[in-house]
């Protein structure tokens, strides 16, 4: 759901800001139809245009992130099993709560990551990457690619914008969100975890086998996430091996992850 922004109708001394913050959710009235939406006020933070903090910052545990095909896609269209070494990349990013990418190395990132660092002495991860490669074995008739879930960390705190001249009609804003990034493996006891899965084919890809010579085929990586795994609930695609999946040793934790 989106937050909408609150507004602050006068210039404020810094003592006034703060107080005002803590008590404006309880005793301002909904934004009108005319204010900024939230993507605005973002967009005026990542332009400067905006003088933006990000407060109270609350760093949330970690857990496993959705799954994500990884490699390309093997389709055994032979009478017996077909094993092929398959090399796997994923890069993944960070988003806020209007699943808006927050780019490494950008304003908004910097802003978030300054006000971590100042509460927790730490810095947070805007993107990781990895890659590696896996030999797999493909059942005749059956598909199969490899996946890999990325620990992963919620951020929650409050935006503040103040403009030299009044915006909307009005000098501060405020508004809650919540930004969602790769942290380091090993995070809270989560680890990252690459498996190898496999599923039958459908009726159109064994139709599609008839011009391939009974091969192993590789297809695309369609880059598709899988179901999702709601934070610190266990979903269908943990850590744990679930039914047609082969768990790939995970890599220990590491001192500092790739950027």
């Amino acid at each position: 759901m989106t937050n909408k922004p609150i507004r602050l109708g006068a210039r404020l001394t810094a003592l006034g800001v703060a107080a005002t913050a803590a008590l404006s959710l309880a005793t301002l009235p909904a934004a009108a139809s005319s204010d900024p939406t939230v993507e605005q006020l973002m967009a005026d933070c990542a332009s400067g245009t905006g003088k933006c903090t990000f407060n109270d910052p609350v760093v949330d545990r970690a857990y496993l992130g959705d799954y994500r095909q990884v490699s390309d896609t093997l389709y055994n269209c032979s009478s017996s099993p077909a094993s092929q070494g398959l090399g796997w990349s994923d890069t993944v990013g960070s988003s806020d709560s209007l699943d808006v990418s927050v780019t490494a190395g950008g304003k908004i990132a910097g802003i978030v990551e300054a006000s971590v660092t100042a509460k927790y002495g730490h810095t947070r991860t805007t993107s990781h990457s990895d890659s590696g490669s896996l030999g797999m074995t493909v059942q005749p008739g059956e598909v199969g690619w490899i996946s890999r879930a990325q620990a992963m960390q919620q951020v929650s705190g409050k935006w503040q914008t103040h403009y030299d001249n009044p915006h909307w009609g009005h000098y501060y804003w405020f508004w809650k969100d919540t930004v969602t990034s790769p942290t380091a493996n090993g995070t809270d006891g989560v680890s990252n975890a690459v498996v190898v899965k496999s599923r039958a084919m459908t009726p159109d890809e064994k139709a599609s086998c008839t011009g391939a010579n009974a091969q192993l085929v590789r297809g695309p990586n369609l880059h598709q996430n899988e179901p999702t795994n709601h934070p610190g609930t266990p979903g269908p695609h943990d850590s744990t091996p679930q039914p047609g999946d082969t768990p790939v040793a995970t890599p220990p934790a590491e001192s500092s992850p790739k950027q």
